[in-house]
This record gives C-alpha cells, structure tokens and sequence, in this order.
C-alpha cells in the first residue's frame, strides 16, 4: 500500500479518529449503547519492539506481545479465491453490517453473528490511541473482540490461530506476519471453531485444518485484499 508523507498520515489519521469518535451520532445498525464504565483498561507499550505498533491503537497489560522469530513465507501473490480453494479453507465474504455503534464498558462482550465477529458495535474510548481500537501488532494472547472489531472498522485484518497447532505451524504464521506487518494483527483464538481464520471488516475465511504453504498463501491473499477497507479507514 502507498505509504503517506508524515504530514498527511497525521492529517489522515486525525480525521479517520475524529470521524471514529462521532460513531455513537452517525453509526448504522441498532441505537447506540449509552452503557459505561468508570473505569477502562490502561495501555502499554514494551520497549522498542517490531512486533507491535501503538500509532494507532491500545495495547493493555494483559496482552502480551509475541517475540518469536518466524519462519520465512512463501512468495505471495496468489488469487484469494483459488488460494482458499486449495487450502481447503471457507470464504464468508460480504457478510451483513452488523453496525459500529460505540460502547465505553470494556466488559461488554456483544453477541456477534460470526466466530470471529467481524462487524457490530465495539468499545469506543475516546481518550485512547485508536479510540478503542487495539494496536497492530503480534501477541501470544488473544485480545478482546470488542477491541478487535474496532480495529477492523479501521481496515486492519485480524489472523487468528488456534493455540492447539503446533510451534512450527505458528511461527510459520508468525513468519507470515514478520514478512508484512502493517495493518495486521496476529494472535491465538481458543474459541474459535477454525485451526486458522481471517478476518477484515464485514469479510470471513475459516480454515478447518492448517495446511502448510496453501494455507499460508491463502491467508496473504486476503490480507492483501483486503487490508485497508474498513469502513473508517485509519493510515497505517
């Protein structure tokens, strides 16, 4: 993706969170959750790492970031649809909008209708990097889906794995992100129904068994396809 000046990726930035923050006047889908909480998660930031960026999200304490060297990928460049097809992997595109209202309690956990959600209403914290958002990045434990979510609406692509493959498989996934890794994160999913899955802005591959290089080719497929797409796309 074209990489802005430092001037226009601020001014962009600044626009695409200030539009964020109107969510809860502007937002489709049901009327907007006046629930809040008093308090909200604090954030951190390890010391230099490459394997998380908080430009434009929150990290919180309780993730931690994964540090793993991984294993290089295969080249990309592969049709998604034909990709998917060969690792045996399900395309859900264009799934229904299940709206972006804003909600300030970071407990809520909403009923989303995909595993993983891919849409709906989200945690929205206005004094926070990335109004609630979580940060790009890496980690070895799964963050909250309400904060998921918002990233996705600002058209970052989530890849999830289940924390039953082995280590190989998952620095092979690891190598995947370590190859290209603006705009995405990585992370285990325990509650998923899927070895490995996908996921952007209304946008959906679950991959019932880990298949090598066709499902890591699948999975570059769709970041490149769809990072960036969120509906309230944020530079990154």
């Amino acid at each position: 993706m074209l990489r802005l000046p430092t001037a226009v990726a601020v001014t962009v930035l600044t626009l695409g969170l200030a539009a964020c923050g109107d969510d809860e006047s502007t937002s489709t889908g049901a009327s907007t959750s006046t629930e809040s909480s008093s308090t909200t998660t604090s954030s951190t930031t390890p010391a230099k790492s490459e394997n998380v960026n908080t430009d434009f999200g929150t990290l919180t304490p309780d993730v931690r970031v994964d540090e793993r060297e991984g294993t290089p990928p295969p080249a990309g460049g592969a049709d998604l649809e034909a990709a998917a097809e060969e690792a045996s992997c399900e395309l859900q595109l264009d799934l229904p909008d299940e709206g972006n209202d804003h909600f300030t309690n970071p407990d809520k956990e909403p009923d989303y209708g995909t595993t993983p959600p891919t849409s709906g209403p989200h945690l929205g914290v206005v004094d926070e990097v990335g109004v609630g958002a979580f940060a790009d990045g890496a980690f070895l434990d799964a963050p909250p889906d309400n904060r998921v979510v918002h990233s996705l609406e600002h058209g970052r692509v989530a890849i999830q794995y289940s924390p039953d493959l082995s280590e190989e498989e998952q620095l092979a996934l690891k190598g995947l992100f370590d190859d290209d890794r603006p705009g995405v994160l990585l992370f285990p999913n325990p509650d998923m129904p899927y070895a490995v899955a996908t996921t952007a802005w209304t946008q959906l591959m679950g991959c019932d068994t880990y298949e090598g290089e066709s499902t890591l080719e699948a999975v570059a497929a769709f970041r490149d396809e769809f990072r960036g797409k969120g509906p309230e796309a944020v530079v990154y």
